[in-house]
């Protein structure tokens, strides 16, 4: 068994939570709430401007040039595939972007990008790396898995289609899956247990990002 195939197995019972959520069931039946869907886009406009910065930083903390430029081309990335999806989304939705600067994270949106970049920050590359796997590895997964029924609405199709035929989104994940494998196949046993729990409360931050928007959680007080 491969390190990835041992980290993958040791998130199974949240995978398949993330898979059995209502807000991906409702989605992909087509009769999720749009205006929950709006939200999740917004907030997740705003992770992913975090997520590219946290890839900027781990970049830096390479020990091999090919593997830093991975890391910024995919902080670029992020920009090319995912939020160009987001534009259109907002596009559809008349949204003005300047409007988008003003709005807040919510605590789930917040929490998970200071998890990242505080790890990235604090803590060696391998650690840093196994933060930020979940999140490509999880949409790649889950767009499969919803693919195999799509969706009635084109909103939710296309958002769909973007994370399980879109060549160019697996095949980023399949690079950084790629330099993953060769760092923890490297590492002792202790790093290796920090990799494992790290990968997991990233995953456990995935299930939560839906969670939030679902249930529509927030801070208890504005700020």
């Amino acid at each position: 068994m491969t390190v990835l195939n041992m980290l993958f197995d040791s998130i199974e019972d949240i995978f398949k939570a993330i898979l059995n959520h209502p807000f991906l069931k409702e989605l992909s039946e087509g009769s999720l709430n749009e205006e929950v869907f709006r939200e999740y886009i917004i907030q997740d406009y705003i992770y992913l401007t975090n997520y590219s910065k946290a890839l900027s930083l781990l970049s830096s903390k390479m020990p091999k040039e090919e593997w830093q430029k991975t890391f910024i081309e995919d902080a670029i990335g992020v920009y090319e595939v995912e939020k160009a999806m987001q534009e259109s989304f907002f596009s559809f939705w008349n949204i003005d972007r300047k409007k988008l600067e003003e709005v807040r994270p919510n605590q789930v949106t917040l929490a998970y990008s200071n998890h990242l970049i505080s790890t990235i920050v604090l803590e060696d590359y391998p650690i840093g790396i196994s933060s930020v796997l979940p999140c490509y590895w999880i949409y790649l997964e889950v767009g499969k898995k919803l693919a195999e029924e799509s969706s009635p609405n084109p909103l939710y199709k296309k958002w769909i289609e973007t994370y399980s035929i879109n060549i160019k989104y697996e095949n980023i994940v399949n690079r950084i899956l790629k330099i993953a494998e060769e760092t923890f196949s490297e590492l002792d046993e202790k790093a290796l247990k920090k990799v494992k729990r790290t990968f997991r409360l990233s995953t456990i931050y995935e299930y939560m990002f839906f969670d939030a928007v679902y249930k529509r959680n927030d801070f208890p007080f504005e700020f």
